[in-house]
């Protein structure tokens, strides 16, 4: 390295303690041999009590494995190298002071360990540069919670809250192909409301809307965790039953109308009856793709509309 005169040497070293930067620097046996302003007021550790003595005894907090791989490997292999609070959120466990970034206890850091070589190429010390992201990082995890909530949304019926059509076959699709690449059995059942014009013409749409919220719901609570049940349009519901054979879908079906034609939905003091038809269908090898079951389920939905409604009818 070229040698510095003592101006440059007296301006570096200010330049250092006042940089908004926490700057650290070790020797091979992990002796800190510097220690910054920023380091210092941040850690309320003072230079003093740092220099020169193993920086893993000073911060018994400290990552020791991940932090002493990182310095050695730039010992080894003489170059530079990275940490990200994406990959790790902070080194040191260092508060931050800014109340704009919300609930985050502890400074998000990104550092750059930085080889300091002698004129023979060989690396003698490992600076370490330590840059407060908290903001930047905050503001990312803010954009990325914002985006998923936007995309669960996209996800949703909008009156229901329950999942809408082209996510519903966007799941029931996969479940198809995963029972086809690995076996096991899955059920699909069609839930549509009975004379739920005559709601909407008697009631008015509002009532109508109150039946098919009160009805999503209680088609949510009766079904299992690992099923899916989404709103096909207007009054159809369609709840995908993984691991489920027919006579297991069968007796879920008739569970759900017994809890549908056991509840009446209250609107402007009027007690509204709900009953469902419900047709189920199993997966078979031979449908090949999802709409073949969404057919299959759907057939048997129309008969029991035909046969009489309040009922469960299966499809082939």
């Amino acid at each position: 390295m070229n040698d510095l005169s003592p101006a440059s040497t007296s301006l570096l070293d200010f330049l250092i303690d006042r940089i908004n930067i926490g700057i650290f620097a070790v020797n091979r046996n992990m002796e800190c041999t510097l220690w910054n302003c920023f380091m210092e007021s941040h850690s309320g550790v003072a230079a003093a009590s740092v220099l020169g003595k193993n920086l893993f005894q000073c911060f018994d907090e400290l990552p020791h494995n991940i932090l002493y791989h990182k310095i050695n490997s730039v010992f080894i292999l003489k170059n530079f190298a990275f940490t990200s609070w994406e990959q790790r959120p902070y080194l040191f466990k260092f508060r931050h002071h800014r109340p704009v970034t919300g609930p985050v206890e502890h400074m998000y850091q990104d550092c750059t360990f930085i080889p300091l070589k002698d004129e023979a190429g060989e690396v003698q010390q490992v600076c370490v540069t330590l840059v407060d992201v908290t903001d930047t990082a905050v503001y990312q995890k803010m954009m990325k919670e914002a985006m998923a909530s936007l995309a669960e949304a996209s996800n949703r019926d909008g009156l229901t809250g329950i999942y809408n059509r082209r996510f519903i076959e966007e799941i029931l699709n996969k479940e198809c192909q995963r029972v086809q690449r690995y076996g096991g059995t899955l059920s699909l059942a069609f839930i549509d409301l009975d004379h739920f014009k005559k709601i909407n013409d008697t009631h008015g749409h509002l009532a109508g809307d109150n039946v098919l919220r009160a009805s999503s719901t209680l088609l949510s609570e009766s079904l299992r965790q690992s099923d899916f049940l989404g709103r096909y349009g207007g009054e159809e519901f369609v709840a995908i039953l993984p691991a489920t054979h027919i006579e297991g879908a069968h007796i879920l079906a008739e569970r759900l109308c017994r809890h549908m034609a056991g509840i009446t939905v209250q609107y402007n003091d009027i007690d509204i009856p709900v009953t469902a038809s419900i047709g189920i269908a199993e997966w078979q090898p031979t449908m090949v793709r999802y709409e073949n079951l969404i057919k299959a389920a759907d057939h048997a939905l129309y008969q029991a509309k035909a046969e009489g409604r309040n009922c469960v009818r299966r499809g082939t």
